[in-house]
């Protein structure tokens, strides 16, 4: 085995690491009422209390990559969330999210589709939120930070 398949298979295994790490993210923070779901939603809550914003994912599937509106929007999420210090993961897999967040099929409750593409994960108000998960997550946000990946990508795999 080379050093190069080496670093490859560690770099796998770190991103599945951070991978599960986002789903448990997601799961603790779902139940607490710190999800805003849709690039609207997270928009008027990044302006509202940019402050209580732990960390944004920005979710695309391949189709979504010619959406001009939409690349837009994360354009302008993405400026903000660094100009706020909020850390930014992309996700390519909405499908997967989809299950996470636990809108069957992506489905709200009125059977209308959630648009995914963006999650805001705030921390909440009564406590101060100390979850090694979102620490994981948020150490991997700053490392990519330190070697110019301003918006890591992360894989969520299917189950």
């Amino acid at each position: 085995m080379t050093f190069e398949e080496l670093n490859g298979d560690y770099s796998q295994e770190r991103m599945d690491s951070v991978a599960k790490a986002l789903e448990e993210v997601l799961t603790s923070a779902l139940p607490q009422g710190c999800i805003t779901v849709g690039v609207y939603e997270a928009a008027k809550s990044l302006n509202v209390d940019p402050d209580n914003v732990v960390l944004c994912i920005l979710a695309t599937d391949d189709e979504d990559v010619k959406d001009v509106a939409l690349q837009i929007h994360f354009t302008l999420i993405q400026a903000f969330c660094c100009e706020n210090d909020i850390n930014i993961l992309r996700v390519n897999n909405t499908g997967r999210l989809a299950e996470i967040l636990g809108g069957g099929g992506g489905k709200q409750n009125g059977g209308e589709p959630m648009d995914l593409h963006c999650v805001l994960v705030t921390s909440p108000h009564s406590t101060s939120w100390q979850d090694p998960a979102l620490s994981k997550v948020n150490r991997f946000c700053r490392e990519c930070r330190c070697m110019d990946q301003w918006v890591p990508i992360i894989n969520l795999p299917e189950r």
